[in-house]
């Protein structure tokens, strides 16, 4: 009998505050995880323009310098 009204009544909700710290901690999770993934999108584009900076110092150090023709007769 009481097998039959485990079916039939349904069971109390929890209490408010145990609702209200999950949604916190639920909303806590997703905001770190934001905040995670937008780090490494940060660093990955860091990464990318020092890479990209480096090859264009690269380049223009075995570029010959026109502007030092110039310098040559002031000094």
């Amino acid at each position: 009998m009481s097998e039959e009204l485990r079916r039939i009544i349904p069971t109390p909700p929890p209490p408010a505050d145990e609702v209200f710290a999950v949604q916190q901690v639920s909303g806590e999770f997703y905001r770190e995880v934001q905040y995670r993934e937008e780090f490494e999108r940060h660093c990955q584009w860091y990464y990318m323009t020092a890479e990209r900076h480096r090859q264009e110092l690269k380049q223009m150090r075995s570029e010959l310098c026109i502007f030092s023709w110039f310098l040559r007769g002031r000094r």
